[in-house]
């Protein structure tokens, strides 16, 4: 099953609806019917769904029924799906918590806040991890995001294609920490960690030779299961750890 990816739909039509230009209502060469829909409207529905149950439930037919239309008015007011995910992207970036990332704070603690913020970004609409964001839509909601989150990078002693890798690094780590809990999550609804392990130690106490796997039996225990924010606060000073050695590098000797 091909992956829900953003940028793929027609680039001129997006970018039209993207920025409310002449013409989001409709295709070129068609009136909208006089329904009281807007496009507006046919996003905020499609967060709501997806919000709900993921980019599978969302369907052009789903996303119809839910505003009580036909599938084919839809159309009059998005293209399709691929581009109504970039509107709908657009949208929820455009929405997010920015917090202050140009005040006087230590720069790690800028930083931080934008880690934190998109963090909370994904897991209010967890769909966005799933969705492959490798061309972004360039609305006023991704723009507007992409300039709020150099603010904390800017002036620390980095170039400004440096600047763009490390948040773009930043990003990748939140992403990956958000799939992983998310996964966690859902392997918790179905059966939680402490259900789990009921079933599987008494089998893991007679099998697992502990001569044998003497680091894993050691940690395991100490750990005991998958702890999201524990990965998340020791991931993030790594990141930020590792980003202040490059700074370091850039300002060489004092």
């Amino acid at each position: 099953m091909a992956k829900d990816r953003s940028g793929a739909g027609d680039p001129v039509r997006t970018l039209e609806l993207l920025w409310r230009e002449p013409g989001q209502g409709a295709p070129s060469g068609r009136r909208g019917p006089r329904q009281g829909l807007t496009a507006d409207a046919v996003v905020e529905a499609a967060l709501e769904l997806a919000d709900e149950a993921g980019l599978t439930a969302l369907t052009m037919r789903a996303l119809a029924g839910r505003l009580g239309v036909t599938p084919m008015t839809l159309y009059t007011y998005v293209p399709g799906k691929a581009e109504l995910l970039d509107l709908m992207l657009d949208e929820a970036y455009r929405r997010m918590t920015r917090r202050d990332t140009r005040a006087d704070d230590p720069w790690r603690v800028r930083v931080a806040r934008v880690a934190d913020d998109n963090r909370d970004l994904l897991l209010r609409h967890p769909w966005i991890a799933d969705l492959a964001v490798t061309r972004p839509p360039l609305g006023p909601g991704v723009i507007g995001k992409y300039e709020h989150e150099l603010g904390a990078f800017d002036g620390i002693g980095l170039t400004d294609v440096e600047m763009d890798a490390a948040l773009t690094h930043l990003l990748g780590f939140v992403h990956a920490n958000a799939l992983a809990a998310a996964d966690a999550r859902a392997h918790n609804d179905r059966q939680s960690d402490d259900e789990w392990w009921a079933v599987s130690a008494p089998l893991l106490e007679r099998a697992m030779d502990a001569e044998r796997y003497p680091l894993a039996g050691r940690v395991g225990s100490a750990v005991g299961g998958y702890r999201p924010e524990t990965v998340w606060d020791f991931g993030l000073r790594c990141v930020l750890d590792g980003l202040a050695r490059r700074v370091e590098e850039r300002r060489g000797p004092q």
